[in-house]
């Protein structure tokens, strides 16, 4: 798909789990002889963020995704107003597995929050139809409790699913509401515990086993494709009726687009809320050793494969600030994040670890004394001090990221020579350097906006403004944003 506007630029739709954000993409074409895609440079610039809060209602957590659509509209309005007539594209990208119900286009309800606790239910429910194993052997996904099959058994459970006519994941509900097109983007259907991991296409028998209709399951959409044009409602928000590019709509997917390097014999850490741990792959490794070791092999753009761990990721830091925030008086000062880290660069001493990963962490709550009760358990010292809480989450962190890149190395046989951190993980110096430590390797931070990134470049290369394979897109992440390295002391 090309695009015969003259603009040179494309708006990203980037939502996370705390916050969104609308990105705007621009290019400086390469020099003359330069390779296609190579020597082209990307500026990028933020024209709106907007909170995403999660509501709590009596049954259960909530996305406000109205709210996530109002800032969206707003963000677009804004980008259009900034770049009058430069635009060429909009493409939309979030967080993975969650979903809204929808019956004749009209939502079911209010889509649950992935960290709800009504999942359960769903996974006794699945497994007691296709075990652990026989079900990591079809869908290749590593075994989270909220994965979207067993959310969806719940729904059935409930009767839900009888009412329903189609299931939508996040980024598919908005460009459904910006365009009227409905689709499944491949990377982000790859997430659901539904797709054939080796065909890639929806695997009908599973759901039928799990009580999920076929008839729900929308029409699969590949990265880069067109998804319509804003429909005439959107386009008197927005100022004009720009096209709808698919992009790597699961948030990760597109990060990955935006690792900076061509040598593929490197990792990636994807961390912001959570931190995905692992390497870009041809083809899925489904072996039980991988299952055990929690593994999931997910849909890359161009047929890629993120095989990769889910670590539970900056969430440790973010809710443990906002349980003292909560326990403090209005007199009190709240401390911030980058205090914190520096406070705790400076703790001495040796620095207990502990499980990243343990179930405990996974819901909101007083993470603090949670860690606490995890050593306590043990017989072991809990940090004493915020500053040394920090410091042993960070170092937690650190300790579970290398240990993914080690065993990601060996389950898929690939030699690793760096580890490449991005998202907001990558402006944390001392979880930069603490993986350095512990992993050995060299350590290559940034971009920090690697999901906007590489949202960017797959509708850049739809539309004719750059060109190439993926290696191709990454040369001009690393021409445009080059990585801060850290060596292992």
């Amino acid at each position: 798909m090309r695009s015969a506007h003259p603009g040179g630029a494309v708006a990203a739709v980037d939502l996370g789990a705390t916050s969104g954000r609308v990105v705007v993409g621009t290019f400086e074409p390469a020099g003359r002889g330069a390779a296609a895609g190579r020597g082209a440079r990307l500026s990028l610039k933020h024209v709106a963020r907007f909170p995403n809060d999660p509501v709590r209602t009596p049954d259960g957590l909530h996305w406000d995704l109205l709210g996530l659509y109002r800032g969206v509209l707003a963000g677009l309005a804004q980008a259009e107003r900034e770049q009058p007539g430069e635009l060429v594209s909009v493409g939309v990208d979030s967080w993975a597995v969650d979903y809204a119900l929808l019956r004749g286009g009209a939502v079911l309800g209010i889509p649950y929050h992935y960290r709800d606790e009504r999942t359960a239910a769903g996974v006794e429910a699945v497994h007691a139809v296709v075990g652990p194993s026989d079900l990591y052997a079809r869908n290749g996904l590593q075994h989270l409790p909220f994965n979207t099959v067993f959310q969806l058994a719940v729904d059935r459970a409930r009767g839900l699913l009888d009412a329903t006519d189609q299931v939508l994941l996040v980024p598919d509900l908005l460009t459904y509401w910006l365009t009227g097109e409905v689709g499944a983007e491949r990377t982000n259907a790859s997430t659901t515990g539904l797709l054939d991991v080796r065909t890639g296409e929806w695997d009908r028998e599973l759901a039928a086993l799990v009580g999920v209709p076929a008839r729900v399951l929308p029409p699969l959409v590949e990265p880069g494709s067109g998804r319509g044009v804003l429909s005439r409602e959107v386009a008197d928000v927005v100022g004009r009726a720009l096209p709808v590019t698919a992009v790597g709509s699961h948030d990760t997917a597109s990060a990955v687009v935006a690792v900076p390097a061509t040598d593929r014999d490197v990792a990636y850490v994807s961390c912001g809320t959570w931190g995905l741990v692992g390497l870009e792959l041809d083809a899925p490794v489904l072996t039980e050793d991988a299952r055990v070791a929690g593994f999931t092999n997910e849909g890359g753009v161009d047929g890629r494969v993120r095989f990769l761990h889910n670590v539970m990721g900056l969430w440790l830091l973010s809710e443990s600030i906002r349980s003292w925030d909560r326990a403090a008086t209005p007199a009190q000062q709240s401390s911030t994040l980058q205090s914190l880290l520096a406070a705790a660069a400076d703790v001495t001493g040796p620095v207990p670890v502990f499980d990243v990963d343990d179930a405990r962490f996974l819901a909101p709550g007083d993470l603090p004394a949670r860690i606490a009760g995890w050593f306590d358990e043990r017989g072991l010292a809990a940090p004493s001090s915020r500053p040394a809480l920090v410091r042993s989450i960070v170092e937690s962190l650190a300790q579970a990221f290398a240990d993914a890149v080690a065993t990601a190395a060996r389950l898929a046989g690939r030699p690793v020579r760096a580890v490449h951190v991005m998202g907001g993980g990558a402006q944390n110096t001392l979880l930069c350097q603490a993986l350095a430590d512990r992993s050995g390797l060299p350590v290559l931070a940034g971009p920090v906006e690697a999901t906007a990134i590489g949202n960017v470049l797959v509708q850049a290369r739809a539309h004719g403004l750059v060109s190439g394979d993926l290696e191709s897109l990454r040369a001009v992440v690393v021409e445009s944003f080059p990585p801060v390295r850290y060596e292992t002391r």
